[in-house]
């Protein structure tokens, strides 16, 4: 499992566990989102709120500890988030209209060259027909904003859009003058972390936007960050930083503290933002873990109001790679963002005492080692395998270069405690679940981190050689196609889908591995208390960095095609999107140096000027969701946490058979016993290629061991007909008696439809899951 730098310890997690669930602070209580049927309010109450405040007092008449109301949801939910006891809680799911009473969690964030990477130009493409999105909002719910950076210049912008809703909420350290034209509205929410911390310590975080962490101020600036010339973080990444929608207006909304994302918070800023007029948002905030059903999923509740109300929602796929099944934020209403290199370095070669070179990377900045080699040490001969802070035996370490493990804690806190113990300079190694992953950091002390095959033949030479020394050499920034990019990161959650099978996740893959964007003024670019250091721009990873990557290539598409649904711009993005580096081969995993597969990359690496024009789309509709929740067993109770009108809800007249009915842009397929080796979906497709008589034909790309058949596999399109369906059939070619013995395999393929000008790319994933199968 790998780890994010430069965030505090408890952002930086990669996690393996279920959703937290919060404990009580000081009481008994604790706090509960309430989701109710707005139909069911009573006449007798004027407003939603009124009747909240009566179904809260008629479960606390007589308390000690009255109940309190944190929030109302209005837009992207129907209910409210309150302090209830478990006592409580259950009265409250007997009252009438109430639908669901869940339990508070606590969530955590999963950052100049990327815009040349993805091929954007200000000659041609998606930056000028979009006119850099100009007046679309994205609203970033993280840690709040640092609004002095120069990526936050409002120069040359036009008046904040006429239709805007929103305000700039002022507190300590952030007036009203904080906001300007591209910050135009800033908000925070902390009632529910407060409900379960106690009061915040103000003297450690703001009670107000502004962004004393550094992760909100990165995401926000990479989504929609004003161009800045001379950009760089020390001598590293030297160039323009600009973000990818650099006229798009940011709209901050503070939901992370301390110590986490609280759900009540996060639904409440989902809501608020919808009310004010997002057009996207953006959440690089995800589970602890494996993804919670989407009934329990507070983020994935809020996304679907916010997709009924148009409102895009790019999520972060978590940094809990590189097990199986650990993609979070995987409904299918949400565009789920996974991350991958880009063809920038910052080597840093490690020199052992019998002249072996080996390549690692570095963003160390400070007075590089000596020419001579310097004796060194293997951690785990020294009190801490893992470098933990205070556990290295100082008279071991002293004066050394030091090789820790990489895993247990941050990859700069290993650093900090090498420095503390004496230790001159650190070799991080990769162990077998990072594999080849190099992830550059800004460590306090000369080091460099290598992979997992290069670590293990410096251990060996350590442990080995009687006198061992080393040096470190520090190479700066290097671009080019050595090594091939994109590659995607060993820390990139993945697939299969743990919910529902049926549905591909994660969608697509963006840039998330040292990427450069702007910073918090509170804070050192490692977020160590012993770190002195302020920087305007930091360097950090993360499928938090390339979620807005997604987001602000949404707000362009936003602008290119007003008219488009959230379900059509991500249809745009992940059919556009390509699976191939820039040496010509499929991507590598960094986890395991094989080829990637769509249960890692999704539809594969976005493609921004391709998604400008793609062709055809597969759109959906809320009501199609609706369908989808029907079949994955929910009932109309259950589906009223969703929807506004639960009237709408008949399961009965659903029009989808299956899951995989659902109009999504690519394919999962699970071959079981009960399937008897046949699956069939249906697709509807929209002609938005701008010739309404286009002609399209398949080109299969058969997975092996399945036989793919599209019928028709010609699409005629015309000005009376510009959607036109079709059935895509997969029949095993594989028995069961086969499939048993060789466990549960997978293979992978594609469907490509194509009128000569475009191509329409649908990946292909199948699993064969027999029963007596060994499980995958």
């Amino acid at each position: 499992m790998a780890e994010i730098s430069v965030l505090s310890i408890l952002f930086i997690l990669s996690f393996c566990l279920a959703p937290v669930t919060i404990s009580v602070q000081s009481d008994d209580h604790e706090t509960f989102i309430i989701h109710v049927a707005k139909s069911h309010k009573p006449h007798v109450f004027s407003t939603h709120h009124h009747w909240y405040s009566s179904i809260v007092r008629s479960v606390s008449p007589s308390s000690h500890h009255p109940s309190k109301i944190l929030y109302t949801y209005e837009r992207a939910a129907v209910g409210f988030s309150a302090r209830l006891t478990a006592g409580q809680a259950d009265q409250l799911r007997r009252v009438p209209g109430v639908i669901s009473v869940i339990p508070d969690q606590v969530r955590y964030p999963h950052t100049t060259h990327t815009p040349t990477f993805l091929k954007l130009a200000d000659s041609f493409g998606l930056w000028p027909d979009s006119d850099y999105a100009d007046d679309v909002i994205v609203g970033v719910l993280d840690t709040g904003i640092w609004p002095e950076r120069p990526s936050f210049s409002d120069e040359g912008l036009s008046p904040v859009p006429a239709g805007w809703k929103g305000k700039c909420v002022t507190g300590p350290g952030f007036p009203r003058s904080s906001c300007n034209r591209k910050i135009i509205g800033a908000r925070m929410f902390y009632k529910g972390y407060e409900a379960s911390q106690g009061p915040m310590d103000e003297s450690k975080e703001a009670k107000s936007p502004r962004d004393t962490e550094g992760h909100g101020t990165h995401t926000a600036s990479t989504a929609a960050g004003s161009l800045v010339a001379n950009a760089s973080f020390y001598q590293y990444a030297k160039g323009e930083a600009r973000g990818m929608a650099i006229k798009a207006r940011i709209a901050a909304y503070k939901i992370c503290w301390k110590t986490g994302c609280f759900d009540s918070d996060i639904l409440a800023a989902m809501d608020q933002a919808v009310d004010d007029g997002v057009h996207v948002i953006s959440l690089s905030v995800g589970a602890n873990g494996y993804a919670p059903h989407y009934l329990h999923d507070s983020i994935a509740i809020g996304a679907f109001g916010a997709s009924e109300h148009g409102v895009l929602v790019s999520c972060s796929a978590g940094n809990s790679g590189p097990g199986p099944y650990t993609a979070v934020n995987i409904a299918p209403w949400i565009l789920t963002v996974g991350a991958s290199t880009i063809d920038r370095e910052f080597p840093a070669d490690v020199i052992l005492g019998d002249d072996r070179v080996f390549g690692g990377v570095s963003l160390y900045a400070g007075n590089p080692l000596n020419d001579s080699k310097l004796p060194v040490v293997y951690s785990g001969d020294c009190g801490s395998k893992y470098c933990y802070p205070g556990k290295l035996d100082h008279k071991k370490v002293a004066g050394k270069i030091v090789l820790c493990d990489r895993g247990g804690n941050a990859r700069v806190e290993k650093g900090s405690a090498v420095k503390l113990a004496g230790g001159v300079g650190m070799i991080l190694a990769n162990l077998a679940d990072s594999g080849e992953e190099l992830v550059a950091d800004s460590h306090l002390l000369p080091a460099t981190m290598v992979g997992q095959k290069a670590g293990d033949e410096i251990r060996e030479y350590v442990i080995s050689d009687p006198s061992p020394t080393a040096t470190i050499v520090f190479k700066g920034t290097v671009i080019g196609n050595s090594p091939a990019a994109p590659r995607v990161a060993a820390f990139s959650s993945r697939g299969p889908n743990h919910l529902t099978p049926e549905i591909l996740k994660p969608d697509v893959t963006a840039p998330g591995v040292n990427i450069l964007a702007g910073w918090t003024g509170a804070n050192g670019p490692t977020d160590l208390e012993i770190d002195p250091r302020r920087v305007e721009f930091n360097i950090i990873s993360g499928t938090s960095m390339s979620c807005p990557h997604v987001s602000g290539l949404a707000a362009l598409l936003r602008r290119a095609h007003s008219k488009w649904t959230p379900a059509a711009i991500k249809s745009a993005l992940m059919t556009t999107a390509y699976n191939l580096d820039n040496s010509g081969k499929i991507f590598t995993d960094l986890a395991t140096g094989e080829e990637s597969t769509p249960f890692v990359h999704g539809s594969g690496h976005v493609d921004p000027n391709r998604a400008l024009n793609p062709g055809l789309v597969y759109d959906i509709e809320t009501s199609d969701y609706v369908n989808f929740l029907c079949t994955i067993g929910y009932d109309g109770d259950d589906i009223a946490v969703f929807v506004r009108d639960s009237s709408r809800v008949n399961c009965s007249e659903r029009s989808l058979a299956t899951p995989g009915d659902l109009n999504y842009p690519s394919f999962a397929v699970d071959f079981t016993s009960d399937s008897n080796g046949v699956v069939k979906y249906k697709r509807v497709v929209k002609n938005v290629g701008g010739n309404p008589n286009a002609v399209y034909e398949v080109k299969v790309n058969a997975p092996l061991g399945v036989e793919v058949s599209v019928s028709p596999a010609k699409l005629v399109f015309s000005e009376e007909n510009n959607s036109l369906s079709y059935e895509i059939s997969f029949t095993s070619k594989r028995s069961e008696d086969n499939i048993m013995v060789k466990g549960t395999p997978s293979a992978f393929g594609s469907i490509e439809w194509s009128d000569g000008i475009h191509s329409v790319r649908s990946p292909i994933a199948v699993r064969w899951r027999y029963q007596s199968a060994v499980s995958m």
